[in-house]
């Protein structure tokens, strides 16, 4: 039997809550009701209070009752929900949660499950589920189902909406709890893990690079460099769960600097540092910009050089300026890294299309990248041209090489 919170805005949507809670208990597993509304549940029996939730961040709730400002209210509740129950995790009074919300009440209830770790069931019904669901879900495994209608009431839609969730979230508690204890035990034998970052055009080098790491022992967790996975990539990082990074992509950069859609943000690189962990680092398809279909490209890259990689999916080929930036940005953020971290170059090209031959294949542009990141980079900083295209065996191999010595200088100096 699994206790499983149900969490919500209980002043406004406490029956419908209150329907998913009964659907629980009938399934045999126990609810703790947690409310995060701001004006005290209706109706509905609950566990935690709204001001128990705003206690557990010192959320002052009697002000902001008084401001009456309902913005503030979500902000403040979005604040405490999160760490009162990453603590009821933590202490092992709950084994899994669900919600149900509009605007307000998923912003709440998504902020309180992105803190929760990954593989801890959580399931957010929402009337948002099927618009942009990056600000909710974040780089967590939170599971957002649409509510088809508002959750607004008891009606023929919702009661089978709610029914279905309310299984949803029963049956992932169920599996989690008969998988925690061969976990358990994986978990006993598990390697050390190593972050690597690939995309559809570095596949064959990391795929080159993977299995010497696996035969020196380590497991290898690999990211597509598309933004989120870039994020998801530096959350894991900083977690302290990896013992080595092999970036080979990364390409977020391009579109950080040049407002392509596929940005990780100006902190991708920095997760490597904070971490203090050894790494491997490449200018893998710096030579590209992801934008969607032709058209969304900006007027203000008319004239540039483009490759329609799909119907949904425009590349624009990075310019020699773009790239020298680029190999300063990474000079700047690999500089700052303690632990041993390896630069390698492919000399031939960084991506499959800016080979010899194909669309992308700009010398000029490789050879402002190139000579940015060798000027700039710090003296002690490993750096290794390797004449040959990224995607060729002998340079996937060279990283892995590359990286062990840096794991294992690290072994030599503990």
């Amino acid at each position: 039997m699994a206790t499983i919170a149900v969490l919500g805005t209980l002043d406004t949507k406490g029956q419908e809550h209150n329907f998913v809670a009964d659907q629980i208990r009938q399934r045999q597993h126990d609810v703790l009701m947690i409310d995060v509304g701001m004006m005290g549940a209706d109706g509905v029996a609950v566990d935690i209070s709204c001001h128990q939730v705003a206690a557990a961040a010192d959320v002052d709730l009697a002000g902001l009752l008084l401001r009456q400002d309902r913005g503030e209210c979500v902000a403040a509740m979005a604040k405490a929900a999160p760490v009162l129950l990453a603590q009821l995790q933590l202490d092992g009074k709950i084994d899994a949660v669900i919600s149900l919300g509009g605007g307000g009440g998923t912003a709440i209830a998504s902020a309180a499950m992105r803190v929760l770790p990954l593989g801890f069931p959580k399931l957010m019904v929402s009337t948002l589920a099927s618009g942009n669901t990056a600000p909710y879900v974040g780089t967590s495994d939170l599971v957002m189902m649409p509510s088809i209608v508002d959750v607004a009431g008891l009606n023929r839609v919702s009661r089978m909406v709610f029914k279905r969730a309310a299984t949803v979230i029963c049956a992932m508690a169920e599996s989690a709890a008969g998988e925690a204890s061969q976990l358990q035990k994986e978990n006993a034998d598990d390697r050390p893990l190593i972050a690597a970052s690939m995309f559809g055009n570095t596949t064959d080098c990391v795929n080159f690079a993977i299995p010497p790491l696996e035969a020196a022992g380590y497991e290898v967790l690999v990211f597509h460099a598309t933004g989120i996975g870039g994020r998801a990539m530096e959350g894991l990082i900083r977690s302290g769960m990896v013992v080595g990074v092999l970036d080979i992509t990364t390409t977020e950069w391009a579109d950080e600097l040049a407002g392509g859609v596929l940005s990780a943000g100006a902190d991708r690189l920095d997760a490597t540092a904070a971490a203090n962990v050894p790494s491997v680092v490449v200018p893998g398809c710096l030579d590209m910009v992801n934008f969607g279909e032709p058209d969304t490209v900006p007027a203000i890259y008319a004239d540039r050089l483009f490759y329609h990689h799909n119907p949904q999916v425009t590349l624009m080929r990075t310019n020699p300026e773009e790239c020298s930036q680029l190999g300063r940005i990474l000079a700047e953020k690999i500089n700052r890294y303690q632990a041993p971290v390896s630069v390698l170059l492919p000399v031939k090209a960084v991506s499959v299309i800016s080979a010899p031959g194909q669309p992308f294949h700009d010398p000029e542009a490789d050879s402002a990248l190139f000579e940015a990141l060798t000027q700039n980079l710090n003296p002690n900083v490993e750096l290794l041209a390797v004449h040959c295209a990224i995607n060729d065996k002998v340079f996937g191999q060279a990283c892995a090489q590359a990286l062990l010595r840096n794991l294992q200088q690290v072994k030599q100096n503990a």
